[in-house]
């Protein structure tokens, strides 16, 4: 019985050591909106502001969803936008991310277009499968 009881103790200290938990990476996820025209409209002039050639631009497909973090509202939005290039044909869709915050006025946050840089792309595809709004990168699309 002496034995048993160390052995016992010992036992169940052990299960009371563990490792931190790791942070959810669902909670990064959006719940899905339809897009109203209202919000169409401050995308659409939110992605334009950034474009060389404005008034071009031809908007593929668009997701959005909305989570709130920190107390604060955000919908994620992701989808593709194409321009004329200076032949004046459209170029490929490139993919964008951007957020935008209802509890400030509808502000928009540009995160990235895919045309920015090599790394763009990938932040892009990043956030917005963390969001759970993965849309198909358009040089993907090509090759299927």
């Amino acid at each position: 019985m002496r034995e048993t009881v160390p052995l016992l103790l010992a036992a169940s200290l052990c299960g009371c050591v563990g490792a931190a938990p790791k942070p959810d990476p669902g909670d990064q996820r959006v719940n899905p909106i339809p897009i109203s025209l209202a919000l169409e409209e401050i995308i659409t002039t939110g992605i334009r502001q950034r474009l060389e050639d404005p008034a071009s631009a031809r908007f593929g497909t668009i997701l959005a969803g909305e989570r709130t973090l920190n107390g604060h509202r955000e919908i994620v939005v992701c989808g593709h936008v194409s321009v004329k290039k200076s032949s004046g044909n459209h170029g490929t869709d490139e993919p964008f991310a951007a957020k935008i915050y209802p509890d400030a006025g509808s502000s928009f946050e540009f995160v990235a277009m895919g045309d920015q840089s090599p790394n763009a792309s990938l932040l892009i595809g990043d956030t917005c499968r963390a969001a759970g709004l993965a849309i198909l990168d358009s040089k993907l699309k090509a090759s299927l």
